[in-house]
């Protein structure tokens, strides 16, 4: 176990953070000259480049079912050296795998909670995150700067007369929770991730909503005082989140 802080009794963390202390966040903007909005997202050992690009078509089935508007639709994967062992690319494997699949699903919600989908016009907007390094956390990760990449994109196509007024709703970003040795934590790296007896996600939007909540009891269960606890604990993680995204994007 970590020693105790002398003067709060509160136990540092393996990476020598706090229990409410976000890991250190950097966004580096425009980082692939060709995707219409793009940032490269660091927190902590966590490394996720998050790129969009514009295509002036809407999907078939839009089309079918004449739904006015665009579509954001997002795709996720780790590269092959993300991470310590060397991960199968999944075209290789002929398939997605399941929870590439979940993500980027999640990071598609998210990002169509983000923006007014009739505001877009007939465009199909790709949000891909691609991770560089996994430390936990990734799936937060490439929420939060998908949003970033989201806004640079929409700020160049309205440079560029493609749309006439923002289409921006709220902005979004996700945070990860945990209970680890008995106590809640923000914003978990790998190691406590493996060992966190409760896990979850929180996606919320800037004026205080949640749009997602993914909460698990890995081999136990929590009461409702630790869930309250873990989402206050979440909810102040996503307020700094928002910050560092306006300070980004500033």
């Amino acid at each position: 176990m970590p020693e105790p802080l002398p003067s709060t009794g509160v136990p540092l963390r393996t990476d020598g953070r706090l229990p409410g202390q976000l890991r250190p966040l950097r966004f580096q903007n425009h980082i692939a000259p060709y995707a219409t909005g793009s940032t490269l997202v660091e927190w902590g050992n966590t490394r996720v480049i998050c790129g969009v690009t514009v295509e002036e078509s809407v999907p078939r089935w839009m089309k079918e079912q004449n739904v006015i508007g665009g579509w954001i639709t997002a795709e996720y994967s780790m590269l092959p050296y993300s991470t310590l062992q060397r991960k199968q690319r999944d075209i290789s494997k002929g398939k997605i795998d399941g929870r590439s699949q979940e993500i980027q699903r999640l990071i598609g919600r998210a990002m169509r909670a983000a923006i007014d989908l009739e505001k877009i016009g007939s465009r199909t907007i790709w949000v891909d995150c691609d991770v560089l390094q996994a430390d936990g956390g990734t799936r937060t990760a490439a929420i939060t700067g998908a949003y970033v990449a989201l806004s640079l994109a929409v700020r160049k196509l309205m440079s560029e007369g493609k749309l006439k007024e923002s289409p921006m709703l709220h902005a979004v970003a996700a945070v990860s929770v945990g209970v680890v040795n008995r106590q809640p934590l923000l914003d978990l790296c790998y190691v406590e991730d493996a060992a966190a007896a409760v896990d979850l996600n929180l996606v919320m939007n800037s004026v205080g909503e949640f749009i997602e909540l993914q909460g698990t009891g890995e081999e136990a269960t929590f009461s409702e005082t630790e869930l309250a606890a873990l989402l206050a604990l979440g909810k102040a993680g996503v307020k700094e989140l928002l910050a560092a995204q306006q300070a980004a994007l500033a």
